[in-house]
């Protein structure tokens, strides 16, 4: 019976070693439309004859179609027969346990599952005999469209190979694009590969080429993509292709699932030749004047040029590199490459020495991808004569007056106008604007300079009038390129006297500037003026008096003018001193347009009372506003289409502010309950406000508190630690010690700062600030006086060192001791319990004989 068993499991392990395995390739498979595909089938661990028989289906909704058979020609479905009868799909034999299923031109309709069977040829059912692969067929969108090079490119020129791909993009599938060469009857050889896993493969014969930079892959758009081949040689003459390829990832190796070639077209490098050099015919010009000359360059070939600029055939002018630099020319000689093949000469103000016999020399260089320059050619072109003829510039001046002022700030405006010009050719003209004063009985008196226009036609102002310049109260323009105008947008009085105009012709340097060649001056224009100045008197007055602080404060300031338009507006300025003479500050203001700007964050009140009166008040004054105050007022006047003009200015008496009764005097002073202290310690910190003077009421008056620690001695920065208002909130700055703070008030003027587990971080100087607020019994209006500053307290902190060593040492001792005993007693145990008395074994004696034999 246990035989028989043994028998059975042999059996059936055999049987187990031995299952049918059927394998295709790993899908999904993706293929395109219109191109050959193929899957393979496999099958192993089979009995029976080598060579196993296969057969295809091809799911159709949700039923199997026989598709093809490697033994039974009668097998396939009738849909599929005139493709199998026309060589589309076929079935080869790989091996004997292989085979592959082909289809030439693959469809959309294509698409679907495919299922290897393989009969049984065992002699027990076992493993699989079929295998299932899901095969996608997608529509054929690959478009190459390569743009044709330049069929004739110079030696030394670039060819650019522009290849266009387009396609509809799907996951899984990837791009690669080469470019290759096909030279004569040699084979096509690939220049340069990129993809399809974004890396760039490189041709044998063209590796040193790419990485001296002589070919780039410059990649566009996704669409467009381009290969250049700088410093082309004859070498590059060829037919040029464009390869497309679409790539899928199986089992981990790429498969090539389409491909399209393009023809780009042929390129052929004609090798450098001669080329003509040319200069324009020649020229005659006036001294002062600038001397063009243009060098054409015609060449065969792309190279880069080196002009030299020869005068009387040896002396160099200027000499133009190929990388652009000039060299061996003067500040008065300039070169400029106007394109590609024309070369400028520009010699600025030329004068006699200049004139002769100017030739161009060029030169050819082209460089080698191996980034050597080689001279390929040069030649001269023929000379060509400059005449210099000495010429001045010669015109008159007339002034004449275009705008008069009827009354005062209304403008004037005068016209300074060149005639009769000859000989300026492309010199310039500047104008001077010149004023001369004149007493009674017309006696003149000296010329100031108003403004200028230099030969850059630059405004340069004069030093009198330079002021009115920048604020655009005089404006000096060019009409036309002879017509200058002075424009005094608001004339007064001042502006009266004598005005002319000095024209001055400038011509280019051989330096490169301008230099004067020419000057007139236009006859005197007199202006006068019969209206008189316009007077504004200012008169400050006080409405309410300040009798003590916190009181209220009002005055007016009321305005009187003369000979001011009807339309002119007013603006005003409150401002105060302290003392006669000391400085001023300002309050408040209303402009124009009747807007208040505060200088100062105070509650302060201006407002227009009347026509020409304005009212000025302070609610609540301070202690720190006795001085005295008064009005700046102007007039200003606006023309049609222009801004607001000041016209004139007046400042009134001052208005002195006095108390009557002087108000309170605070002192604020600091005292700690120590000031040495060891860590962890509380220290107190108290801060009392003294009165002396008129003391206001414990209702009338409140403190804002601040406590400050400064680290370091003499320090500047110190640090706020906290804070409490006039409403006794308490703010506290951000620590980050293990220390903190708290604030009590013990009193209406007594404050105590308390700092709770002191640390060495809370050494240095402490003091307090107070800021006291007063209201007013008038007008219950709270105001606040300056802050007064506390003396300084030092605090140190003492580190306790006995004390803080004597609790670690402590536990240390303890811990010793005890584990010394610990050990001890372990000892005994260990001795008592596991060692034994033994008794010796005494020597065997004829074991000593048979030594002493030995």
């Amino acid at each position: 019976m246990g035989k028989t068993r043994a028998l059975l499991l042999l059996c059936a392990a055999v049987a187990l070693c031995h299952c049918r395995s059927v394998t295709v390739s790993r899908g999904p498979l993706l293929r395109v439309e219109g191109q050959p595909l193929s899957i393979r089938c496999d099958v192993s661990e089979y009995e029976g004859p080598q060579e196993q028989e296969f057969e295809w289906k091809v799911k159709r909704g949700s039923e199997f179609i026989n598709v093809i058979s490697t033994f039974d020609n009668r097998y396939t479905d009738r849909s599929l027969q005139d493709r199998i009868q026309s060589g589309d799909i076929t079935v080869s034999r790989l091996a004997n346990n292989a085979a592959e299923l082909k289809i030439q031109e693959a469809r959309v309709s294509d698409s679907a599952t495919y299922r290897c069977i393989t009969p049984s040829t065992d002699s027990v059912f076992s493993g699989n005999y079929e295998a299932d692969v899901q095969l996608q067929v997608i529509p054929n969108s690959l478009i190459v469209a390569p743009d044709a090079p330049s069929p004739v490119v110079h030696e030394g020129g670039s060819v650019r190979l522009l290849c266009n791909i387009s396609r509809n993009f799907m996951e899984g599938i990837y791009l690669s694009l080469t470019w290759s060469v096909k030279k004569g009857s040699s084979q096509l050889e690939d220049l340069l590969s990129f993809g399809p896993d974004l890396g760039v493969t490189v041709g044998n014969n063209y590796m040193l080429r790419y990485t001296d930079g002589g070919m780039r892959l410059e990649m566009g758009n996704g669409v467009s993509h381009s290969l250049v081949l700088s410093a082309a040689t004859p070498a590059d003459h060829g037919m040029y292709m464009c390869t497309a390829r679409l790539w899928t990832r199986e089992q981990g190796a790429w498969n090539r699932i389409q491909e399209k070639t393009m023809e780009m077209g042929e390129v052929t490098v004609t090798p450098d030749g001669s080329f003509s050099v040319q200069v324009q015919d020649d020229s005659t010009l006036s001294t002062g004047e600038s001397l063009l000359l243009t060098c054409s360059v015609s060449a065969e070939a792309s190279v880069d040029l080196e002009v030299t600029w020869l005068m009387n055939g040896t002396r160099v002018v200027a000499r133009l590199s190929r990388d652009g630099v000039l060299t061996n020319a003067s500040n008065a000689v300039d070169v400029r490459r106007l394109g590609k093949w024309d070369f400028q000469l520009k010699v600025h103000g030329v004068d006699l020495s200049d004139a002769g016999l100017y030739a161009c020399k060029a030169s050819a260089w082209v460089q080698r991808y191996g980034g050597r320059w080689d001279r390929a050619a040069e030649k001269a072109s023929d000379p060509v004569r400059v005449h210099v003829i000495k010429q001045n510039p010669e015109y008159t001046v007339v002034l004449n007056s275009s705008v008069n002022a009827k009354m005062s700030g209304d403008p004037t405006e005068l016209e300074c106008k060149v005639t009769n010009m000859s000989n300026l050719r492309s010199g310039r003209l500047g104008v001077s604007w010149l004023y001369r004063g004149v007493q009674p009985g017309d006696v003149p008196l000296s010329t100031h300079t108003i403004a200028s226009l230099d030969e850059n036609g630059n405004l340069v102002a004069g030093k009198t009038y330079k002021s009115r310049v920048e604020a655009g109260l005089i404006t000096v323009t060019r009409a036309e390129p002879s017509v200058f105008k002075l424009r005094l947008l608001h004339t007064t009085d001042t502006d009266a006297g004598e005005y002319t105009c000095a024209v001055t012709a400038w011509v280019p340097s051989r330096h490169g500037n301008w230099k004067k060649a020419a000057e007139h001056v236009s006859s005197a224009l007199k202006v006068s003026f019969a209206n008189k100045r316009p007077v504004l008197s200012v008169v400050a007055r006080r409405l309410r008096e300040a009798s003590a602080a916190g009181s209220r404060f009002e005055m007016s300031c009321q305005t009187h003018v003369q000979n001011i338009p009807p339309g002119a507006a007013f603006s005003i300025l409150v401002l105060s001193e302290e003392a006669i003479g000391s400085s001023s500050r300002k309050l408040a203001s209303l402009s124009l347009e009747m807007v208040l700007q505060l200088e100062e964050d105070r509650d302060l009140m201006l407002v227009k009372s009347g026509k020409r009166e304005f009212q000025f008040w302070m609610p609540a004054v301070r202690e720190t506003d006795r001085g005295f105050y008064w009005c700046e007022m102007k007039a200003w006047t606006k023309q049609s289409g222009e801004d607001w003009v000041e016209m004139a200015k007046g400042v009134s008496n001052k208005v002195q502010i006095d108390f009557i009764h002087k108000g309170p005097t605070f002192d604020v002073s600091i005292s700690s309950d120590t000031t040495s202290v060891f860590p962890w310690e509380t220290v107190k910190m108290e801060c009392d406000v003294s009165v002396s003077g008129t003391s206001p009421t414990t209702d009338d008056v409140a403190y804002e508190m601040k406590w400050f620690l400064s680290r370091l001695k003499g320090s500047n920065s110190p640090s706020l630690l906290a804070s409490m208002d006039r409403w006794g909130v308490v703010h506290k700055a951000p620590r980050n010690d293990s220390s903190d703070c708290s604030l009590e008030r013990l009193g209406p003027r007594r404050f105590v700062l308390n700092v709770h587990s002191t640390q060495d971080s809370d050494a240095g100087d402490y003091y307090c600030t107070a800021t006291p607020w007063i209201r007013s019994t008038a007008t219950r209006v709270w105001s606040k006086t300056p802050e007064i500053l506390s003396q300084k307290v030092f605090l140190s902190v003492k580190f306790a060192l006995w004390d803080s060593m004597k609790m670690p040492l402590l536990y240390g001792v303890c811990a010793s001791v005890t584990v010394g005993i610990v050990s001890l007693v372990l000892g005994l145990v260990c001795a008592h319990c596991c060692c034994k008395t033994t008794t010796p074994t005494p020597r065997s004696r004829d074991k000593l004989m048979e030594l002493e034999m030995d």
